[in-house]
Parts: structure tokens; sequence; C-alpha cells
């Protein structure tokens, strides 16, 4: 493994909270992680998203500080303060001088997206959409269920079904798309107790947009953004766990487990190479 690349350091592209619980878990494992947003961000789970901090130029997440940089400077700047970087900006330049060992594709697209495998030694495709050994280096399992966070290194993840996860009995409806396109003007809050039909946010100047089942707000998309008609922009948890609006998901954390896995068996290997 040649020494020009940062040998602890992780670039994520994307910040939403899939992405953040993957970074989480790499950080706690020692680990400096980078990752890189667009400049208007439609996370909805925006209280542990990393993303949150494109618009409020800080966040934090579990304890773990981020900040938004627009320049290589910023970025390792931030690094010498133990200070998570979200990047706007030319990620592949960046790339280019920030040299990071691992690359993951995190924005959980569910298609085929391009990653930079020229410039990284090692690169994570999260989910649908990759083909490990040919797109990326190793998938990791994203569907909830027995194989949630398993390390794929030949095939594809699951397919995607376009129905979200189960949760306390409800799939589809717990999870709220634009039913028109305009402005977002949230009435309810992340953590806000609602009742099915209670209204939650409005688009535009008459859309009204309400609760589909009884829960707590577990997500809502940042207030006074342009959506596009059957954006996602909310979502509803039946479990009504507050604690749950404001910590890492079990799924993202079982996402990142499987993250560590992959990349510490990428630096076991090639260390046990190089040693030959």
């Amino acid at each position: 493994m040649p020494n020009i690349y940062n040998q602890n350091l992780v670039w994520i592209r994307g910040a939403g909270d899939l992405a953040t619980g993957i970074a989480i878990r790499l950080l706690n494992s020692g680990f400096q992680v980078v990752l890189s947003e667009i400049d208007q961000p439609t996370v909805i789970r925006t209280n542990v998203s990393f993303a949150t901090a494109v618009y409020e130029d800080n966040f934090d997440v579990e304890g773990h500080a981020a900040k938004l940089c627009h320049s290589i400077l910023e970025i390792q700047k931030a690094l010498e303060e133990k200070v998570t970087p979200v990047f706007v900006g030319d990620e592949i330049s960046a790339i280019g001088v920030i040299k990071p060992l691992v690359f993951i594709e995190g924005t959980i697209r569910k298609r085929p997206y391009e990653v930079p495998r020229e410039q990284v030694p090692f690169c994570v495709g999260i989910g649908p959409g990759f083909n490990a050994s040919k797109d990326v280096d190793a998938v990791i399992e994203t569907q909830r269920g027995h194989y949630l966070g398993r390390v794929i290194y030949s095939g594809e993840a699951v397919p995607n079904t376009g129905i979200p996860g189960d949760i306390g009995g409800y799939t589809t409806e717990r999870v709220i798309h634009a039913p028109e396109a305009g402005v977002v003007s949230a009435t309810c809050h992340i953590g806000d107790n609602v009742k099915v039909g209670q209204k939650i946010a409005q688009i535009g100047s008459d859309c009204l947009v309400k609760a589909t089942i009884d829960g707590v707000l577990r997500g809502m998309i940042h207030d006074g953004l342009y959506l596009e008609k059957g954006t996602k922009m909310a979502d509803i948890d039946p479990r009504c766990e507050l604690e749950h609006c404001f910590t890492v998901s079990d799924k993202a954390r079982a996402i990142g487990g499987g993250v560590l896995e992959a990349i510490m068996h990428f630096i076991s290997f090639n260390s046990k190479a190089n040693s030959l």
C-alpha cells in the first residue's frame, strides 16, 4: 500500500443519517473522516445528520462535532482540530489532495453512481446499485433483516423494493412525501408527538401536509427548502421513543459495523501482503 495515502482517513460521499452513523462508527474506532455534501441537502433526520452543518456551519451528533468546509485548507484545519469536515465543493479535486485511504459512496441513491476508484485504494458502496469487485471493492447490505450490515465482496446487495423497512408494523405509511412542489414550512418539529390527520407542515400557500399515522415525528426536512413533488420530507416513528429522534439508528450502526469490518479486512490484508 503506497505511503502517499493518509492511512487513517476515510472519505464519505453524503452526510445523511446513514452516512453519519457510518462516520460515527469509524470515528469511535480511531479513524478520521471527511464527508462531502451538496449545497442544499434534503435529509430528513436532521438531528442525527452531519449534513445539518451545511445549514448551521457547525453541528454535533452524539458528541462528535462537524464543521462546514468550502476549501482543502479548511478541511485540513478541521482535521487538525479533531473536528469532522463536511465539505461542499469540488469533491474529486479535494480527494486528489487529501488522499484518503478509503472512499465510501454513502448517499444511498439505490442506483449505480461513479466512485473514484483510480484515486482511492479501497472503495465501498452502500446498498443496492453497486456490484462488488466490478464497481467497488465491497458492498454493504442495507435491507433490514438477517443480512443487514453484511459485507459483500462478490455480487450485489438485495435490490431496492421501494418499500421502507417495517417499523412498528408500518412501512410506506410512516414516510411522508411532498404532495406538491413548493417551499416547505414546518408546523411540527422533530420529537413532537403527532396524530393521524394532524397538520405537520405546509407547502406553498395552501398545500397542507398531514400526519399519516400516530407517532413521534422522527424526521422533517430543513425548513424553507423548495421541494419537488414526491420528495421525501418527513418520517413518523410509531414506537414513540423520543430518544430515537436524537440518536443514530440501529440500521445506521449495523451498516457502520459492516463498513468498519470491510476497512479492517482491507488494512489487514494489505499489511500482510506488504510484510512479505
